[in-house]
């Protein structure tokens, strides 16, 4: 079984929760994230309710609830409300409009000696073999000529 976090707030942090509820631009995850350490505070001004009836309160799983005591008690309040940081960043653009623009170039031109017109594994091979970037697929081809 999982280990159970008790959440206990602060006079100070309840405030500031309880403000923050309050105020009227907030978005939704961050308000029910604010609600749910309130209903779990199990500090002497707090409520004290289960997992369970917090999330069927807030319209919630039980395992939103669990995972946010958790960050609550080891990160504190603000890794609590905040989203977490993605850990590994987005993947860079390979094949931006320009390579688009000199593949569809290249499919547009005449076909080399010995065929009567350009297959997309023939396009693949070309823009690699013309630098256009180090790898294409045939099917990354298919999908840029199909889109335009």
């Amino acid at each position: 079984m999982s280990p159970r976090y008790r959440v206990t707030l602060t006079k100070e942090e309840r405030n500031e929760l309880e403000a923050l509820t309050r105020r009227g631009k907030i978005s939704a995850r961050r308000f029910i994230h604010a609600r749910a350490l309130l209903l779990c505070d199990a500090g002497a001004n707090g409520p004290a309710w289960t997992v369970a009836d917090t999330a069927a309160a807030l319209g919630v799983t039980s395992r939103t609830i669990e995972h946010l005591k958790k960050r609550f008690v080891e990160d504190g309040i603000e890794a609590a409300l905040e989203r977490k940081p993605r850990e590994k960043p987005p993947r860079e653009v390979t094949f931006d409009g320009a390579f688009e623009a000199r593949l569809i170039a290249l499919a547009c031109s005449d076909a080399p000696e010995g065929y009567r017109r350009w297959t997309v594994r023939l396009l693949a091979d070309k823009a690699v073999e013309l630098n256009f970037a180090p790898s294409v697929s045939h099917m990354t081809v298919q999908r840029v000529l199909k889109n335009r």
